[in-house]
């Protein structure tokens, strides 16, 4: 009897245990990295780029072949990662002012857009921290500053250094000809000190200040994006290497293998804290390479641009005990996903915020299927050209434009002439034969499934014809409204 008595009271021991085991709740690390194209690694494909830590972490957890960033530039994209909502439902459409490039190219008079997230949207920071986690931002924001009503205190980050819509420069002082990049909590540095760095190393000190409790912690490094400013050690390893037609450029290399080495420190903290088996971490970048520096073929296009080449980003997630090592997905996933597969992982089951136009993709990661699902972009604005990218020829990377992916299948509607481009994605990745001629049918479809999710979001078409329009026509004086060319 005593012998039964004993083997009960283990059993419930080991059932408590599990049930306290399954009950806990996951750190998440959040690792996003800025105009990291899709083929911007060397386990998906670069032969000059060398990424070591980030291959390792995808032998290690699982590769999305197929994911997505909801707009072609920054600001966008983090809106809708941080909100899991749609660009219409936030109307942040792209970085700065709307009407880029020359007034006398643009046709149509673009939506304005925001550059503040609205305070009154519940981001996934805010969701975690009301749910008990430490929520730290290291990195860039992008979403708003001080005295605007969202900066990234306001929007559930406890814990902030950096917070800054850019950089203009990645050497201490983070300074360049005068221009003043005022990074939150960096208050001091060393000559030469290196901004991706001194990211991982704050982040190295928050992973040991936050490991007692459940954790998110958003590292939201600078790189890769410009100004192209790398160490000068790293930059002679890779002149000496040789390139190719799509990667071959130093700086930029080296840049890349920055943040790699910082990437791979912060993964080494986490085993060096006993933190790594609980921890759910991710690896996305905003949109796709910039397409004056990196080129990510056999994809079409750029940083800017809805094509793959500016959309398709290169996604890892490593879960341990939930993803097997070394696995991949072929099922599309976006970047308004990210909301409700953090909270299904973190087990809120009542969300500040429930209406949500992403889907959790927790399934995927046991290697479960997902319901086949369309994912939309709207990007009612201009964006200028790249000095530089010669593959491009238009004046402009995106004129007016929506798309939808639905299956294999792509469409893209542009506003200014209401041409539509359809592709098959799927024996097509490079978007290289239009199809719209020879699939009416598939069009309408299409087309009509993307006017049904516009009326839903509430998404805003330019129509109106903007009176400077003169194409060839010499740029008059202050015709001309720009942003940073690079953004």
């Amino acid at each position: 009897m005593q012998k039964l008595f004993v083997q009960i009271i283990v059993l419930l021991a080991l059932t408590s245990a599990a049930f306290a085991q399954e009950a806990k709740q996951p750190n998440i690390l959040f690792i996003l990295v800025d105009d990291w194209g899709w083929t911007d690694l060397s386990a998906n494909g670069s032969k000059y780029y060398e990424t070591p830590n980030i291959d390792r972490l995808r032998k290690e957890g699982m590769w999305f072949s197929q994911a997505y960033s909801v707009g072609p530039n920054c600001a966008p994209s983090r809106a809708s990662l941080m909100t899991g909502k749609y660009t219409p439902r936030h109307g942040i459409y792209t970085v700065g002012n709307s009407d880029r490039g020359n007034s006398v190219d643009r046709k149509l008079i673009p939506i304005e857009n925001n550059t503040v997230l609205n305070p009154s949207l519940v981001t996934i920071a805010e969701e975690l921290k009301n749910a008990g986690y430490s929520t730290g931002l290291i990195g860039k924001w992008q979403l708003g500053g001080k005295g605007k009503g969202a900066d990234a205190h306001a929007q559930g980050f406890e814990h902030v250094i950096g917070g800054t819509g850019g950089t203009s420069a990645y050497f201490y002082p983070y300074n360049k000809e005068g221009k003043t990049s005022p990074h939150e909590g960096i208050t001091s540095g060393s000559e030469g000190e290196y901004l991706t760095d001194r990211l991982t190393d704050e982040a190295l000190k928050f992973l040991e200040s936050n490991r007692q409790k459940p954790f998110f912690l958003y590292l939201s490094y600078f790189a890769v994006h410009t100004p192209i400013e790398a160490k000068a050690d790293i930059i002679a390893k890779y002149k000496s290497k040789k390139g190719d037609a799509h990667h071959h450029n130093p700086v930029y290399a080296a840049m890349i293998e920055s943040a790699d080495q910082g990437i791979g420190r912060v993964l080494k903290q986490l085993d060096a804290l006993n933190l790594a088996e609980n921890t759910l971490v991710v690896f996305f970048s905003d949109n796709g390479g910039m397409g004056a520096v990196t080129a990510q073929h056999p994809l079409r296009g750029s940083k800017g641009m809805l094509y793959e080449g500016g959309v398709r980003v290169p996604l890892i997630v490593k879960w341990p005990g939930k993803t097997r090592a070394g696995s991949q997905t072929d099922s599309p996933v976006i970047g308004v996903d990210f909301y409700p597969t953090l909270l299904e992982a973190a087990k809120i089951g009542k969300p500040l915020n429930a209406e949500v136009d992403g889907q959790s993709f927790l399934p995927l990661l046991s290697g479960q299927t997902a319901a086949q699902r369309d994912i939309f972009w709207h990007f009612p604005a201009y964006l200028e050209a790249y000095k530089g990218d010669k593959r491009n020829k238009d004046a402009f990377r995106t004129r007016p434009v929506s798309t939808i992916r639905s299956g294999d299948f792509k469409l893209h509607q542009f506003y200014e002439d209401g041409h539509v481009e359809l592709y098959n994605i799927r024996t097509d990745i490079g978007e290289t034969k239009n199809l719209a001629k020879a699939s009416p049918a598939k069009v309408k479809e299409l087309k009509d499934k993307l006017e049904a999710w516009k009326q839903k979001v509430n998404a805003p078409v330019p129509t109106k014809l903007n009176p400077e329009y003169a194409p060839g026509k010499a740029v008059q004086a202050g015709s001309a409204r720009t942003v940073n060319i690079e953004e």
